[in-house]
């Protein structure tokens, strides 16, 4: 028997009405006010005592409880809604001290939601108390108390049901209120401290939060979406929490929330989703980076709960906002965590809705204009590329393939450093080359290469992509770069805007030295790849390769600078990388060389072995795959007696990179020897092959008419010596030399356009109107840059076809178009050659093997033009340049380095002393093997060392005279002009 009452006991008992009045207490249901402000007092003032008074309450709490829910008793629901009212004025005014009422409260809250969740007056009383708890904590608690934080979770998933809550009664106002006042507690919930303490507990918290928020945010129509987001971005201030962290903890005020209030309209379901939304903003832009990836992987899985990954338009809405809602320096995360969770899901078999709608995400972030920093472009397209060759491992019409490609594509809107898009490509363009030589890895067999195909056309796609998409360019037919149709007899001549793109200064144009290594795929055995890859190199003529000394008007004609516009020497260095090469015109090399193969080889493409399919080992090695030709028996093999295998194994130390070199190497000189040296009727080529070589050939002499012009010109005149077959009996052969002869006539009609040579343009024009049937090329389907587009038909040659239409046939006269040409005024001032060098240099007996040659590495060190110095072939524009003349040009081309400094300080006259000379020995200490197609190509390439150091000293004379010639000492006119002259053969690394 208690002689006396507890104090505490005493000041909560006296804030209720007496048990009589407690049923006619409402409907406001308070507690009594002075009574109320006297044990607020006595709590502020003993903190020590404030664990007693939250347990008084909790039992309290429970027994109104029990008995409303089972007995359905007004007074214990009215005793209830009071004491709910005295905790939530404990925490206001105890709130230096929330955490020792905490485990009670929070206990409270999940005991009456537990028990009365389907009275809407004490959820929002309850939700109320809830909001002010959130308010003042700190969050620590949470994680030091077990049991509390268990209670906080429930109550947290009860007011989340609550938000979603689907009412039985037809009356809309009573279902938005009842979900705005989970929507209440929930907000209170973003905008406490104790979700962002600790990421340990945030991600249980967010997991419950984003499902709820979710599901008004992604059940609403796109339009309405757009007008509340712009809403809230008006009015930022929240109608439950205006002062989240903009004041200390004591200076704080809890929002009081309540069900209805008499004369107030009920809230519509614009109310509902404006504080979605706005609850939804808060937890984004409150997170950091790691928090945000919680974010977004409970994102990911409240949609898939919700089952609305098949809204595409909500999907990608709500990625973009994630991104412009996220703090700057952490919006990485969220295209991050969009691959990763592709990643995740890349075995499965078909393509779900979360694929698609995944996938729809990536591009529409790095679409918007919101900046990214901090995002690693490498790994996103890596991880880009892995999900590529997985899915065609899958399957090689995978319905995700044209998707993954427009991520690739949209990864170049964003450009945060001038090489990133060089960079980019080069990742692509590796990954191109060991798929090209080594398949699509995986387990499953691929017999007729499809997979193979596939991802070559899937990742040429994505490299043209992304350049265009870096250049600010729509995704828009380039059918202006067409060859003709069939029903014009002359091939359109319509050349881009020469115009800066939007983001033209932004980064570094795709150097010719990257792109060489594809342009093999012009001779690939698949012809959806070498129509793919032929468009793709014609686009990057007309956009991307470098164009230095190389300038055409809006018509496609070649318009030299005029001099006023440009220095003499500038113009001088231009020409000398014209003629000298630079690495857009070693691309050019390779390319015609190439083209020349496609047109005349009976053997195209890469034979695999058949027991070979390309797998990752176990230990993550990269297999290989045997190469059925290999190289010849009587070639030669390396100048140091180490063979490679071709065909099994390669040595362990062997990267892969090399390993696909190597290989790309053999299949190149496979190639070469199926070149014959007049056109046969068993060369591999189509119709739509001859088709796509005249539609590089013309972007060729339309984007770098000079290049072109002294790359291309011998090639068309080895061409054009093919076709001079003897056999007049095959039938089959005769067709492919008429196709071969309209592609030249073709050729040389661009050639006379763009050199504004009218004889040339009519000499070709009066070959094609010799035919009196349509022309027998084919026109090439549309084609969209950087989107996956369907294997392209092809057209061959027909099996039947009478001889009447080949005898009236009439080609152009190779010798008579070359002699106008070089003759051709436009065309000795932009080569800087007068005829006879012009003629001269085409004369040269052009071979695929040169020009793979020349392709490999800069030609200024083997002149192929007879008469000396080639600087005596330079224009007449570097006459302009005061004492240079034909005296000062005849004088040694050799450079005046520091050698030569050296030597002649240390005695170069001893030199002649032969007992001072020492032969120099041979070093292949510093030299990689050689890449030359050649027999030789994988041996050690010769060189000479320096000779010893002599100790003799030099003539003052000497020394003076090196130091005059480096431009040093006392300068002369021919001085200063003999330092400009290295320039002229340096090549271009723009």
């Amino acid at each position: 028997m208690h002689l006396f009452t507890p104090n505490h006991v005493s000041l909560i008992a006296a804030c209720y009405p007496s048990s009589s009045a407690l049923a006619s207490s409402g409907p406001e249901y308070r507690p009594n006010p002075q009574e109320l402000s006297k044990l607020t007092y006595y709590a502020a003032n003993h903190p020590g005592k404030i664990n007693k008074l939250g347990g008084e309450l909790e039992k309290r709490v429970k027994s109104a409880c029990q008995k409303a829910q089972y007995h359905a008793n007004f007074r214990a629901r009215a005793s209830l809604l009071i004491s709910l009212s005295i905790l939530r004025a404990l925490a206001v005014e105890s709130r230096r001290d929330i955490s020792l009422l905490s485990p009670a409260l929070v206990a409270c809250m999940k005991v009456t939601l537990d028990s009365l969740s389907s009275d809407l007056e004490v959820v929002a009383r309850a939700a109320s108390v809830f909001t002010a708890w959130c308010t003042f904590t700190d969050g620590h608690v949470i994680g030091v108390d077990s049991n509390l934080a268990l209670d906080y979770l429930a109550v947290l998933r009860r007011f989340a049901s609550q938000s979603t809550a689907e009412v039985k009664s037809v009356d809309h106002e009573l279902r938005n209120r009842t979900r705005l006042v989970g929507l209440a507690a929930l907000t209170g919930a973003v905008n406490s401290e104790a979700l962002y303490w600790s990421s340990h507990q945030y991600k249980p918290q967010v997991s419950i939060i984003a499902r709820s928020l979710l599901f008004h945010v992604m059940n609403a129509d796109l339009p309405v979406l757009e007008e509340r987001a712009e809403a809230i971005k008006g009015n930022a201030t929240s109608i439950y929490l205006a002062e989240f962290r903009s004041r200390p903890v004591v200076e704080r005020r809890a929002a009081s929330i309540h069900a209805h209030i008499d004369g107030e309209s009920g809230p519509s379901s614009s109310d509902v989703l404006d504080t979605s939304l706005r609850a939804l903003q808060h937890m984004i832009q409150h997170s950091n980076g790691a928090q945000l990836g919680f974010l977004m992987q409970a994102t990911f899985e409240a949609l898939g709960d919700l089952h609305v990954w098949e809204k595409l338009d909500q999907c990608r809405w709500l990625a973009q906002k994630a991104c412009e809602w996220a703090q700057y320096q952490y919006r990485y995360a969220v295209p991050t965590r969009l691959v990763e969770q592709l990643l995740s899901i890349q075995d499965s078999p078909e393509c779900t809705p979360q694929h698609k709608a995944l996938s729809a995400m990536i591009p529409a972030v790095f679409t918007c204009p919101v900046p990214l920093v901090n995002l690693s472009t490498s790994d996103i397209i890596s991880n880009l590329i892995t999900l590529v060759l997985r899915r065609v491992s899958v399957g090689p019409d995978d319905a995700l393939l044209p998707s993954l490609v427009e991520c690739i594509t949209s990864l170049g809107a964003h450009i945060y450093y001038s090489d990133q898009i060089q960079d980019l490509a080069s990742e692509l363009i590796s990954r191109l080359v060991t798929i090209e030589m080594q398949g699509v890895p995986g387990r499953d067999k691929d017999p007729d290469n499809r997979k193979r195909s596939q991802a070559i056309r899937c990742l040429l796609a994505g490299l043209l992509g992304l350049m265009r998409a870096s250049d600010g360019s729509e995704a828009v037919p380039d059918d202006k770069n067409a060859p003709p149709s069939s029903t014009i007899s002359a091939p359109q001549n319509n050349v881009p805007s020469q115009g800066l793109p939007s983001h033209g200064s932004r980064r570094i144009r795709v150097s010719g030295e990257i792109w060489y290594e594809t342009l093999s795929l012009l001779c690939d055995g698949d012809y959806s790849v070498r129509s793919d890859y032929a468009h793709t190199l014609v686009s990057y003529l007309r956009k991307e390769i470098p164009k230095r000394g190389d300038t055409t008007d809006e018509h496609g004609v070649r318009r030299p600078r005029p001099l006023v516009e440009g220095s003499p020497t500038h113009q001088a260095s231009n020409i000398g990388l014209l003629l000298y090469g630079d690495s857009a015109t070693r691309s050019l090399h390779a390319t015609h060389a190439y083209l020349f193969i496609l047109a005349t080889s009976s053997s195209l493409g890469i034979s695999f072995s058949s027991s070979a399919s390309p797998a990752y080992s176990a230990n993550g090695d990269i297999p290989t795959i045997g190469v059925t030709a290999a190289t010849p028996q009587n070639e030669a093999g390396p100048t140091n007696g180490t063979s490679f295998d071709l065909q099994g194994s390669p040595p362990s130390r062997r990267s892969p990179a090399l390993l696909s070199r190597t290989r790309k190497n053999s299949n190149a000189q496979r190639l070469l020897e199926s070149v014959p040296e007049k056109v046969s009727a068993v060369a591999s080529a189509s119709l739509s092959d001859y088709a796509l070589i005249l539609h590089v050939l013309s972007a060729i002499h339309e984007e770098v008419p000079t290049r072109g012009l002294l790359v291309g010109l011998p090639m068309l005149m080895a061409l054009h010596g093919a076709t001079e077959v003897e056999d007049e009996t095959n039938d089959a052969c005769k067709r492919r030399v008429k196709v071969i002869q309209e592609l030249l006539a073709r050729v040389w009609l661009v050639l006379g356009r763009v050199w504004e040579c009218p004889e040339l343009v009519d000499l070709a024009e009066k070959a094609l109107s010799t035919m009196e049937m349509a022309p027998t090329l084919p026109s090439l389907p549309e084609f969209i840059p950087g989107v996956l587009r369907r294997a392209e038909a092809e057209v061959t040659f027909p099996v039947n076809e009478g001889d009447a239409e080949v005898a009236r046939w009439c080609s152009v006269n190779a010798e008579e178009a070359r002699a106008l040409l070089v003759s051709s005024k436009s065309v000795q001032e932009a080569t800087g050659l007068d005829r006879q060098g012009l003629l001269r240099r085409f004369s040269v007996r052009w071979t695929v093997d040169m020009a793979l040659n020349d392709s490999e590495k800069p030609n200024n060190q083997r002149h192929r033009m007879e008469g000396g110095s080639p600087l005596l072939k330079l224009s007449p524009a570097l006459m302009a340049i005061e004492n240079l003349s034909l005296q000062s040009l005849t004088r040694s081309v050799r450079g005046v380095g520091v050698t030569d400094l050296r030597e002649a300080l240390e005695g170069r006259a001893g030199a002649s002393n032969t007992a001072l000379a020492k032969p120099p020995s041979v070093s292949t200490l510093d030299h990689s093997p050689s890449l030359d197609f050649r027999s030789t190509r994988l041996g050690l390439t010769r060189s000479r060392s320096r000779p010893k150091k002599r100790a003799v000293t030099s003539s003052a004379g000497e020394v003076r005279d090196v130091l005059n010639r480096l431009g040093i000492g006392k300068q002369s006119g021919s001085s200063l002009l003999k330092a400009s002259f290295p320039t002229l053969h340096k090549p271009d690394h723009q």
